[in-house]
Formats: structure tokens, sequence, C-alpha cells
């Protein structure tokens, strides 16, 4: 398999957890963003859309969507399972991952915050408030939907809510936001990165960090 990605892309950062997670193996193929190299014809052959990540399978077949591509390797590859069994469990879980890869983490992607920037005049300390303006709005949400006392975010294991989560507490890290008010998710980050498929994952130990 063949993960097109790039370095501080927490979409990409996300999938690089589940395969930790899974033990598969990957063959890295970095795509500069900063450099534009995802507006390519080669690269929008694979993703009309040009973003990353994109997932080129043994047989040739890409995949695009970082939730779409978790969905297929937890059913290609179940064990470990990133979802429980239990319907309403799973809907949980699914719930808080989703208001972080999906209501909080697209409102501040490279091509956003360079368009507020672009368009409206925004100046780099406005990106950065914008974005943790989203991202206190989502971390708020997600401690209250995670189980209190759970060593992770639903449970003893790590789940597809972990794996949305580590990669939008880097980039609070990244953009120095205030992390107090969430003592529940650095708690739960502690434990993830403490695990060696999440240690392996973070953004700068990739090929092309910079």
């Amino acid at each position: 398999m063949k993960l097109y990605g790039y370095w501080r892309s927490g979409a990409a950062y996300r999938l690089r957890i589940a395969f930790g997670l899974k033990g598969l193996d990957w063959e890295d193929m970095p795509v500069n963003l900063l450099a534009g190299d995802q507006q390519s014809e080669a690269f929008r052959s694979l993703n009309p859309i040009g973003l990353v990540p994109v997932l080129e399978l043994d047989d040739g077949a890409a995949l695009s969507q970082s939730l779409a591509i978790l969905d297929w390797l937890d059913r290609s590859h179940p064990e470990p399972p990133l979802f429980p069994e239990n319907p309403v469990a799973r809907a949980r879980v699914m719930a808080a991952g989703m208001t972080i890869a999906v209501d909080t983490h697209p409102l501040q992607n490279v091509g956003v915050v360079k368009h507020l920037k672009s368009a409206y005049g925004v100046d780099q300390q406005g990106g950065v408030d914008w974005m943790i303006h989203w991202m206190d709005r989502g971390f708020a949400a997600f401690q209250k939907m995670c189980e209190p006392n759970a060593p992770f975010a639903f449970g003893e294991e790590p789940s597809f809510a972990d794996i949305c989560l580590i990669p939008q507490l880097y980039n609070a890290h990244r953009w120095e936001m205030d992390l107090s008010s969430y003592p529940r998710l650095t708690e739960i980050e502690a434990r993830c990165l403490a695990l060696p498929a999440f240690e392996a994952a973070r953004p700068e130990n990739r090929p092309d960090a910079a």
C-alpha cells in the first residue's frame, strides 16, 4: 500500500496511527502541500479534489478521504477493531471522532487559512486565533462525549475517537493553544503517545518532516 500524505496533515496522521495499531506496512509517498504538489495532474488523477491522504492499494485502486479509508481499513483488517461491536456504542465513538474530524479539522486546513488571508486580509495571528476558536469548540464537546474514567476515550483500548483526537491535539500544541481546560484530553493524549503506533505516526518522525 502507498500512502500519499503530507507530514503535518492531520488526516494522513490518522491513517498512520491506524496502520500502526493494526500492524500494517505501507510506503510513504510525500505530497508537499506548501509547494502545491496536490494540484498536479498526476495527483488529481488519484483524488480529483486534490487533498491528502490518498491510499493506493496493491491492485492500483485509489481510496481518498481519511474517514472512508479508516472504514475500509477496519472492514478489511478487522483486528484490532477501531469500533465497539454494540451499535449504540459504535455510534457514540463515531460521533466523538467526527466532532473532531468533520466539525473541527476542516475549518483549519491549509487551504482554508490561506483563503482567509488572501481573500479577507486576515494576518498570521488572526489565522491562529481562527483555528484556536474552532479547536476550543471541538475539544469542549469531545471532552463531554468521551467516557470520564476510561484509560482511552472510550474504553481500555484506543479507538476511532482517539485516532481522530491525537492529530488535532498536535495542531493545538503547534499553535500554542492553552489546553488547561481539557485535562481529560491531555490525559488521553499521554496514554496514546506512550504506545508505539502513536509514537511512530507522529509528524516529526516522517521522512518529509521539515
